[in-house]
């Protein structure tokens, strides 16, 4: 199997396709072409056969792809057959809600902190995770091995917070502080920006439905 990194678009491709498969396997299909597999789930078969001819050959000519074998194979190259150890800075709304999402659960990722600097909170438990004072973010971030961090914070503490971050050695973090962060390139930040996703929405509401001019 190739050990060179991928683009971040053909890591998101592997991902649907995982999804898609989890799907079948759960629908007790045990064979699919990626001209079904596109077919049912409107990709690209090109794409599919390109993206995984990549990391080796797993489908059979004529046969197909088997789906649980493929699942086990995309599993291991996103690297979602070991647990990966989350916790969230910020347990307001958004961070106590993402700290009980019930999905996790059924996934490789586990929320094993919260983090806030608000004293009321320290020392509760949303569902069986504990919120920890972030004064002490290193020291937890090390006892509990935490790979991934989440930062649910408002827009202006999230540079603060991302630096910290980075000097307790995590490297993967999921920023959802409506602002760009700067940090080292050895680390990478995901942004989910809401309100931009909104606002391309709105422009889609905005035009002719039927590709016309009004």
């Amino acid at each position: 199997m190739k050990v060179e990194k991928i683009s971040e678009l053909t890591a998101n491709r592997l991902s649907v396709y995982l999804r898609c498969l989890n799907e079948l396997s759960a629908a007790g299909v045990k064979v699919v072409s990626s001209e079904e597999l596109a077919k049912r789930y409107n990709l690209n078969s090109a794409q599919i056969r390109k993206d995984l001819a990549y990391f080796g050959e797993f489908g059979i000519r004529g046969v197909g792809y088997y789906v649980d074998n493929l699942r086990e194979h995309l599993r291991k190259i996103l690297g979602l057959d070991r647990e990966h150890r989350i916790c969230i800075v910020g347990a307001g709304r958004l961070g106590t809600a993402l700290a009980d999402y019930h999905g996790f659960k059924k996934s490789s990722f586990s929320v094993v902190a919260l983090f806030d600097n608000d004293r009321s909170k320290i020392g509760q438990r949303v569902g069986n995770v504990m919120v920890y004072d972030f004064a002490d973010f290193h020291k937890i971030a090390s006892q509990k091995q935490i790979e991934i961090a989440v930062i649910a914070v408002p827009a202006d503490a999230a540079q603060a917070v991302l630096d910290e971050i980075v000097k307790a050695g995590i490297k993967a973090v999921l920023n959802f502080a409506p602002v760009s962060l700067v940090a080292d390139n050895s680390v990478k930040v995901k942004t989910v920006d809401l309100t931009t996703s909104l606002e391309s929405l709105s422009y889609f509401l905005s035009q002719p439905m039927n590709g016309k001019n009004a």
